[in-house]
């Protein structure tokens, strides 16, 4: 590649685009493969031409092997890669992809998480080509690999993916949102998908310094450490000058994700230092997940090769900011139709405020819901720290939507639209202009900012499926109650205005623009009956609730089987996850920190005995003995009962109950073992002490 290039010419090179698919097989069979998209069949003849045309475009790209690329229920992605060489009856070597190996592939399930979907000795599970999601290059150590999409389900047909939910929940929404057009004349739009932006925060330290944690290999975040004089009080990180090593890591990210057709767009410097962010150009709902997925691959690859490190857990040092992900959300037809779209007069767009008024009925049912699809393990660290929303859901609507519907709710209908008014810098150098309709408020967990919402509590390593899968399927919902009763409507024009505002006087209660940080709020939500649902144990039962059971079932997203097998796979990951870092610590603490410390005293109590010797009073030396000594001695015991915890917690059976005591009892026991830890690594001597500090991972990258 030379040195300067055209962004847009290396674009999408490694993309089996639907362009590409167009020029290379027969109009016919192209007609065929998109019928698949509106539940037409595609037949073995028509799937061998395509996958011929797939082989011949990958084999020109240099790809050797071929794989279906999906999204089973670990939170990262998997591939079984096949080589396209065969041999043909004289036994020598060909190229060969059938039809059916596109179509279907039969990776090992028994391995995969299943919540008691599939017993351990049933093996077989499916992956099937996703013909909305196009298949790309991926090149890396391994080669050039060809990529097919795909969902994977169970022999008996359930959903062991993320993506089989995701597909159904846009189906379910689409279907509900046009009949909602349909009752406002709109006779052409064939389609209503969701279209989502994500942006991804990551952490970057130094491989050579990442190698000497073992907390940090294990876990994805420090289990120790001691803040340095600097973290970011400063503000200096953030949107600073890219330092040169991390620009030209950030330089091969972009080029890597551009041939695979990411569109990669935004990328500064975050709050934390080391930490950093990169934003996506929307896109359909369901390649945005793809190419999330994609994204936190080859962030975390391409870091390799520049001898980095690339940190996505949400919390991986305690006391400076940690890392989330931004769900931006939005519906559009297929001839190009905005339905969050405000317009210039929000108060005289009925279709948008019926719109808006479903999405806050939707959010107020189901926040319970909301809540647990941003539930992981290390986002228990982040939400609601002054640095991420709190676990209180709510939406943030702004002063002019907020405006409008007080009109509707005190007179009965809504008469005029707050727009901006003209910012005057009174700079002459600096041109004046007019400032959006309202502001923004990044403590809402579910805000809109202007034809979308933002979705602000994903964790930073999670797939963005499960919330956009809880999005689609609620806002369905309420699209569908307001269908059967507009549909059966005498007067439609009096029926939708009343509708409006009854939807918005019942969930004007989840609509909060204020300080979400702020205890008052805290007060205020819980007088509002609004759920303040704190940890991931807290929020799991929510998915298999009546009314989540109910609603899922009714749109074919999941079956009541389904959910309660991944509250079970919830409930036993939180354990696992908090029992390998409690594990960590007693290691690291027993191992590593605690023999360290008492070398460091044995050399204090030396040199006191020494001075002694000579006559002299060693007032200093004896009180770091001291306190080292106290906070020794309280690191062992905590020691000694973080393992008893951990060994307890080991022995329970029952998921639930197993999450509930790692949630209850080890955590607090980890908390207790790090405190005189973080106080020992501020006095003990650097050349004693055994790993990297914060500043070391921080500062030096």
């Amino acid at each position: 590649m030379s040195k300067f290039y055209n962004s847009a010419e290396i674009f999408a090179v490694d993309v089996f685009t639907d362009d590409v698919m167009k020029e290379r097989i027969p109009e016919e069979v192209y007609r065929a493969v998109h019928g698949v998209e509106k539940g037409e069949s595609l037949d073995r003849h028509n799937a061998d031409i395509v996958a011929n045309a797939m082989k011949e475009w990958a084999i020109e790209k240099g790809a050797t092997h071929y794989t279906h690329w999906f999204q089973p229920l670990t939170g990262a992605t998997a591939e079984k890669h096949d080589a396209f060489l065969s041999r043909d009856a004289d036994g020598k070597g060909i190229n060969d992809f059938s039809g059916k190996e596109l179509t279907k592939g039969e990776p090992d399930a028994s391995s995969f998480p299943s919540g008691g979907l599939r017993a351990t000795f049933e093996a077989r599970g499916y992956t099937v080509w996703d013909v909305t999601s196009p298949a790309f290059i991926r090149r890396d150590g391994a080669g050039a690999i060809f990529c097919v999409p795909t969902a994977f389900c169970s022999y008996t047909g359930e959903a062991l993916d993320q993506k089989t939910p995701l597909l159904r929940s846009i189906q379910a929404v689409s279907d509900q949102a046009v009949r909602l057009l349909r009752l406002f004349g709109n006779t052409t739009s064939k389609s209503v998908l969701p279209n989502v932006g994500p942006e991804q925060e990551y952490f970057i330290v130094d491989t050579e310094k990442y190698l000497q944690r073992k907390d940090l290999i294990y876990t994805g975040r420090t289990l120790f450490g001691a803040m340095p004089p600097k973290g970011q009080e400063m503000d200096d990180h953030y949107f600073g000058v890219v330092r040169e090593r991390i620009g030209s890591f950030m330089k091969d990210v972009n080029d890597t994700l551009w041939a695979m057709g990411v569109p990669a767009k935004t990328q500064h410097n975050e709050v934390a230092p080391a930490q950093h962010e990169l934003a996506n150009i929307y896109e359909s709902c369901n390649v945005a997940v793809d190419h999330n997925h994609l994204t936190m691959e080859v962030l975390k690859k391409v870091a390799e090769r520049h001898g980095l490190h690339c940190l996505l857990h949400e919390k991986p040092f305690a006391g400076v900011n940690g890392s989330g992900k931004h769900n931006n959300w939005s519906l559009s037809t297929d001839d190009g139709i905005q339905l969050l779209a405000p317009g210039k007069t929000p108060h005289e767009n009925i279709q948008f405020l019926l719109v808006l008024a479903c999405v806050l009925r939707a959010v107020d049912l189901h926040a319970d819901l909301l809540r647990e699809s941003a539930a992981n393990v290390g986002n228990e660290h982040r939400l609601g720290a002054a640095e991420a929303p709190p676990a209180i859901i709510s939406v943030f609507l702004g002063e002019q939507l907020n405006d409008v519907i007080d009109q509707l709710l005190s007179t009965g209908e809504a008469t005029h639209s707050i727009h901006g008014s003209k910012l005057m810098t009174d700079v002459n150098a600096v041109p004046s202009f007019r400032q959006d309709d309202t502001d923004r408020n990044r403590t809402s967990p579910f805000a809109y900012t202007g034809n979308k919402f933002e979705f602000r509590m994903v964790g930073s390593r999670d797939s963005i499926a499960e919330c956009n899968v809880v999005l689609n399927t609620i806002v369905a919902e309420s699209f569908s109650d307001a269908c059967d009763r507009l549909e059966k409507a005498e007067d439609f024009n009096m029926a939708v205005h009343d509708l409006i505002k009854e939807y918005i006087s019942k969930h004007r209660r989840i609509v909060f623009d204020g300080n979400g940080y702020s205890d008052d709020w805290v007060e205020e939500a819980k007088r509002r009956g609004l759920p303040n649902l704190k940890s991931m144990v807290d929020a799991i039962p929510a998915l298999t609730t009546e009314k989540s059971v109910k609603m899922f079932e009714k749109f074919g997203v999941f079956t009541k089987v389904e959910l309660e097998s991944r509250a079970e796979i919830k409930y036993e990951n939180y354990s696992k996850a908090t029992n390998i870092e409690a594990s960590t610590m007693i290691n690291i603490a027993g191992k590593d920190i605690i023999p360290s410390v008492i070398w460091y005293t044995g050399s204090l109590a030396k040199t006191v005995n020494d001075l002694r010797a000579a006559g002299i009073e060693p007032e200093v030396q004896t009180e770091l003995l001291s306190k080292c000594q106290a906070l020794l001695t309280k690191a062992k015991r905590a020691l000694e009962e973080l393992t008893e915890a951990e060994n307890n917690g080991k022995s329970i059976d029952n998921v639930k109950e197993q999450a509930e005591y790692f949630y209850d009892v080890v955590i607090p026991a980890m908390d207790a073992l790090r405190a005189p830890i973080d106080e020992l690594e501020l006095i003990v001597d650097r050349d004693y002490w055994p790993m990297p500090s914060y500043g070391d991972l921080l500062f030096e990258v």
